[in-house]
Parts: structure tokens; sequence; C-alpha cells
């Protein structure tokens, strides 16, 4: 390996990190506020995918009816919680979320996204569809369960995936696909020649980072869910609804889905259950982080984007077992850190 061919891996690990990036946080910001290991994030980024390439094609996508029947369902059940609470306040906001604004997403994809539409404008519409999804998982899965033990909600989650699979192959078909990408010339930068995919990938993996922070540093929802997130119980307490956190906290995760599919969609062909891998890699960063630290998941998330690449150059048929692998040392550096002084360690 010379010098050049390490550069060019180098900037394939940064680009497939930046995408692990997204998923890591969005793993540990579901995790600190619910407790749920989001298993199905990834399918979520191949239904973006998958959704992008159908309007790419001047189709109507299939997303719109997992949509369409998902707010259904989540809206009779929070008019059936309304009316044994006799709340109309709350029957109000329950068509407002789960009906006015998933039916103006649909109607948009279904009337407003013709071929010749720019790609930008598919991209938002894809990316709302995904957004809307995630929330409407939440109400419909973990909602009812929220005070489950994480081994409960653990299992919902793998449920909730092979349930999407299933969906996945019912409504996309097996056949793989490929989205369209940033288009430009490539330019170089400290002597590495950087292609306009990866400079758009690193930008908008930045620039979504550089928001949620922004979200969570000065803004009040922002603050109540890192309360939420440090301390439940004391967030209900002092007026703060976790229902409303973890509503937030998968619609977020719904948004890091959809960016993170769209950024991966040109660069790899993506199929209805590949995002199984891409959620796992992306857990691998997040357990970096403990699956509460952001900065570290980050870390992580690049750290696994990085070995992915130097191990497709040097052993590409156990490129995947690699990168999992590099949770073993950080499990075991863990649970010797974390021993008790009784147990014989200071």
């Amino acid at each position: 390996m010379n010098t050049d061919v390490a550069l060019i891996l180098l900037q394939d690990g940064l680009v497939n990190g930046a995408i692990y990036t997204l998923l890591a946080t969005a793993l540990v910001l579901v995790f600190s506020v619910t407790r749920v290991i989001f298993v199905p994030q990834g399918d979520l980024v191949a239904f973006t995918a998958l959704t992008l390439s159908a309007f790419e094609a001047g189709q109507r996508p299939g997303t719109v009816w997992i949509v369409a029947f998902a707010a259904a369902g989540a809206l009779s059940l929070e008019m059936i919680e309304a009316a044994r609470q006799r709340d109309r306040a709350r029957a109000v906001r329950s068509v407002l979320r789960f009906g006015v604004i998933p039916a103006v997403v649909i109607l948009a994809a279904l009337f407003l996204v013709p071929k010749s539409a720019p790609l930008f404008w598919k991209m938002a519409v894809s990316a709302a569809l995904i957004t809307c999804l995630g929330a409407l998982i939440y109400r419909i899965v973990f909602q009812p369960m929220a005070a489950a033990s994480p081994l409960v909600l653990l299992i919902a989650a793998i449920a909730t995936h092979l349930g999407l699979n299933s969906i996945g192959l019912h409504v996309f078909g097996p056949e793989g696909v490929r989205t369209e990408g940033f288009s430009g010339s490539p330019f170089a930068l400290f002597g590495m020649i950087v292609t306009s995919q990866a400079a758009g990938v690193l930008a908008s993996s930045v620039v979504v980072v550089a928001a949620l922070y922004i979200f969570f540093r000065f803004s009040l929802r922002g603050r109540a869910l890192l309360a939420a997130a440090h301390n439940r119980r004391g967030a209900e307490i002092v007026g703060i609804s976790t229902v409303a956190a973890g509503r937030t906290v998968f619609v977020l995760a719904g948004l890091a889905a959809a960016v993170s599919g769209l950024l991966v969609g040109p660069t790899t062909t993506l199929y209805y259950d590949s995002g199984f891998i891409l959620g796992l890699k992306g857990f691998v960063g997040a357990i970096v982080g403990g699956m509460a630290v952001y900065p570290l998941a980050a870390a992580g998330a690049l750290l696994v984007g990085t070995v992915e690449a130097f191990a497709s150059f040097w052993a590409s048929a156990y490129r995947d077992v690699i990168v999992f692998l590099l949770i073993i040392p950080v499990l075991f550096w863990r649970s010797v850190s974390t021993l008790a002084p009784e147990d014989g360690l200071e």
C-alpha cells in the first residue's frame, strides 16, 4: 500500500464514518431518553434510499402507504385514549400530529413530486416521509410500553425490525437501488483528490451534527430532552413530559436515518434488508461512547468507518467481521474499568 492508496482509503473511511456518526448519535439519543435500543434505525436508512429511488424513476414509493397505515393506527390509538380521558385538547393535538401532518406529507409525495422535480425536492419529501414514520413507530410500538424493562423494549425493537423487513420486501421488492449523488468535479485538498460526493457527505454530516448541538444547547425543548436523558424520574417531577421527549427523539432519529439514507444511497447498492448491517455499524460507534456520550459515539463511528475502509483493502471478505470485533476490546475495557473496589480492583 502506497500513500495515494492510503489517502483514498482514508477518504472513504471518513465518508462512511460521517454516515455512521449520524446513526450512532441517534442511537445514543434514543437510548438515553427512552432506554430503547432502536434496532430499526438502519431499516429507516434503507427505506429512505428506496423511497428516493422510486421518486427518481417517476414512481410513487411504497413508503407512502406504510406511513398512511401507520398514521391511521397511531391516530386510532390516540383517539381511543382521548375518549377514555375525555380530553378534547388531546384529541385536537392528536388529529394534528397523526392526521394532518402525515396527510400533508403523503399528499405531497403523491401529487407534488413528478419525475422532473429537482433532486433536492425529492430528497426533502423522502426525508419527511421517513421522519413521520419514526414518530409513528414510537406511538404504535414503544409509547404503550414506555415503563417496560430495557430487555422488553429490546425485544419489541427487534420485532419491529423484523416487521419492517417483511413490509419492505412486499412494498419495495428484492431489487437493489442506487440513488443520484452530489454532482460536480473532484478537487484537490492537501494533496488528496476529493470527490464531490465525499465533500457533500462530510459537509451534510457536519451541518446536521451542528444543528443538533445548537438544538440541545440553546432550545428549551433540547434542554428538556437532556434533562430526561440524565434523570427520567427527575424530569417527570419537574413537569417534563417523558412521552413528549420520547416522541421528539424518535422524530430526530427518523430525521437522522433519512439524512443517512440520502447520503449512503449513491455510494452503495441498498436493498430492503440492507439497513440491519448499517444500523449495527452505527451501534458499534454508539457502544464506544457507552450509549451515553455523544462525542465519543461520533469518534467511535469515525473509527468504524476508517477500519471498514482499510479492512476492505486488506481482507474484503472479512470486512464486517473485523468491524464488529471492535466491540470486544471496548466492552472488555468498560467491564474492567467499572468493577467495584470490593471485587479486588482499585
